[in-house]
């Protein structure tokens, strides 16, 4: 099967190392900013950030070298204790943020990055038709760790793991599928215009 170019190399063709540079600092200030977009929801020790959108994007406008190196630098920074989660804080950082109750959807992070950045090696990112389901199954490969997680963390059964932390995101989670799906085909669109 063809391997296409990803939306990254399409804008900034270059194999430099610093374009490789510049897009991982990017990705990786787009992530910390958009984990910092959050609304905390009641009965949940997660709240709905865009995190999960900008991991998303990131995975299928970067393709897998460049995205994982992204989500990995995102995790590093994260861990020194630098500010750059949801709900992390001055108090609140570092690894002892990375194994509270957010650990699992963090592993959950680097699983769904790579399956957008699979699809988009294989031209999905580029039709809406390909791309939704693509984002639901890396929606449910950040869930899957997440529940797991919160179910060993705290002791949860899986039905009160999946209440806690799933399903008061799902609607939150659609949105953004719908945006990434909308967002991605038309940045396509646009640099076909552009090279035409």
């Amino acid at each position: 099967m063809t391997n296409y170019m990803t939306l990254s190399d399409a804008f900034w063709r270059s194999g430099s190392l610093m374009r490789q540079v510049v897009l991982v600092v990017a990705g990786i200030a787009l992530m910390a900013i958009a984990a910092k977009i959050k609304v905390p929801l009641p009965n949940t020790p997660v709240p709905v950030s865009m995190g999960t959108f900008a991991v998303l994007t990131i995975g299928a406008a970067y393709g897998p070298r460049l995205g994982l190196a992204t989500i990995i630098g995102y995790l590093i920074i994260g861990a020194l204790g630098f500010d750059v989660f949801a709900n992390s804080s001055a108090a609140l950082n570092g690894w002892t943020y990375m194994t509270g109750s957010t650990g699992g959807y963090l592993v959950g992070f680097v699983l769904a990055l790579l399956v957008l950045a699979y699809a988009a090696t294989k031209g999905w990112d580029r039709s809406m038709i390909k791309l939704v389901p693509v984002l639901v199954v890396a929606n449910a490969f950040i869930y899957i760790p997440g529940m797991a997680w919160l179910s060993y963390l705290y002791g949860m059964d899986i039905s009160t793991a999946f209440a806690k932390g799933v399903a008061p995101f799902l609607m939150g989670d659609v949105l953004k599928i719908a945006l990434a799906a909308l967002l991605l085909p038309a940045a396509w669109a646009i640099v076909k215009r552009i090279k035409g």
